[in-house]
């Protein structure tokens, strides 16, 4: 696995590229792309670090796994690329921006637009096998992204984090809330939205408060 990573994070994870686990990750990975489908693309794969380096990070959005579905991933959580139909999770994330903030429901779910901006689209496990869920997870992936949050709570100040859904809540405890902003709610999977976790939570909106209040420019959602 060749990670080519903006300079800026690589100047705070280098520790994390010479350890045993991500030596051991990196072999892995490299067989799964050898032998299977997997998504997404290899060069693809630290884009969520390279469309948002780190001294421009502003707001911060967890993501579990990326799209296992053909042409889907594009290595930024929740995002897909352009003319691809926008999955469950992504309707409902662009349907709770269109009722708090009152903008129309946009055509392209490629998310670039928000990294460009300051929103660092963090998956947790940053690869996946076509079709099949969560196929990478627990080979050394969360430890790396862990130190990824680790380094933005440290190196940045009033950042906003946004954790979505069980999963994403436990990444509270990596994230120094003296000096960042932490929203919480349900997942926008239909499973959680339709269950009256997710809409309403105001998350876009709120962060561009906040983001004002310290001084900093807004996210265009």
């Amino acid at each position: 696995m060749n990670v080519q990573i903006d300079s800026s994070w690589k100047a705070v994870l280098e520790d994390e590229f010479s350890k045993p686990y991500f030596n051991k990750l990196t072999e892995y990975v490299k067989q799964q792309y050898a032998e299977n489908i997997c998504y997404p693309k290899g060069k693809q794969i630290f884009s969520a670090f390279n469309h948002c380096p780190l001294n421009k990070v502003k707001v911060v959005i967890i993501g579990q796994d990326p799209y296992h579905g053909e042409g889907q991933a594009n290595g930024l959580c929740f995002s897909v690329h352009d003319g691809i139909a926008h999955p469950p999770s992504l309707v409902n994330i662009f349907r709770e921006i269109t009722q708090d903030l009152g903008v129309p429901y946009p055509i392209s779910g490629n998310l670039e637009r928000w990294a460009s901006q300051g929103v660092l689209l963090l998956n947790a496990t940053l690869t996946v096998r076509a079709n099949e869920a969560g196929s990478h997870q627990n080979q050394g992936w969360e430890t790396f992204t862990d130190a990824v949050i680790k380094a933005v709570s440290t190196h940045c100040n009033n950042v906003v984090f946004m954790l979505w859904g069980s999963y994403a809540k436990k990444k509270a405890s990596l994230i120094d809330s003296s000096k960042h902003c932490i929203l919480t709610s349900g997942h926008p999977s239909p499973l959680s939205a339709n269950r009256g976790h997710w809409f309403g939570n105001k998350h876009f909106s709120k962060a561009n408060v906040y983001l004002t209040s310290v001084g900093k420019e807004t996210i265009n959602w």
